[in-house]
């Protein structure tokens, strides 16, 4: 009798209640009506993409806009967009590459490092809030266990794309 493989073995309860669990936490922080009280609080007139990329760009150096649709794993004419959005507003400001004359890289300016300062703190206040029952202690071991599961994520994803395979 032959082994079943990854793909067709049954999958634990544990596994499979984590799963649903990450689904409904990804539904419940991507609703438009969480994003909406969010900018509320944030006082930003900004919609979701634009908060990401201002996310994304802020945790990073300055980046081609090409570079950081595909670390975002969008499409190139979605950040170019946003990018145009986010520059009329002030929050970003287009910078030579140094290693091309040719081409640009976006950074934030200050408006823009205080917009996500001011979603970041919004945020963290709303998960307070939800949490505030929660003792330090499994304060700390939730906080352990997400660093945990995105490391291990990071790095299951980058071992599937060495060896070719679906991550």
């Amino acid at each position: 009798m032959s082994t079943p493989s990854p793909e067709t073995a049954p999958v634990p309860e544990d596994v499979a209640e984590i799963e649903r669990v990450l689904t409904r936490i990804a539904y419940l922080a991507g609703r438009a009506r969480q994003h909406e009280r969010l900018m509320a609080l944030a006082g930003l007139p900004l919609d979701r993409a634009a908060v990401s990329i201002l996310r994304y760009i802020s945790e990073s150096e300055p980046l081609r806009p090409g570079v950081l649709a595909v670390r975002m794993s969008v499409e190139a004419s979605h950040v170019t967009r946003q990018l145009r959005q986010l520059e009329q507003l002030g929050h970003v400001v287009r910078i030579p590459d140094p290693d091309d004359g040719r081409a640009q890289r976006v950074q934030l300016t200050d408006s823009g490092l205080a917009a996500v300062n001011r979603i970041r703190d919004a945020s963290r206040r709303g998960i307070e809030m939800a949490l505030i029952h929660w003792s330090a202690e499994d304060l700390r071991q939730l906080a352990d266990l997400f660093h945990r599961l995105v490391d291990d994520f990071v790095t299951h994803a980058e071992a599937a794309v060495d060896v070719g395979t679906p991550a």
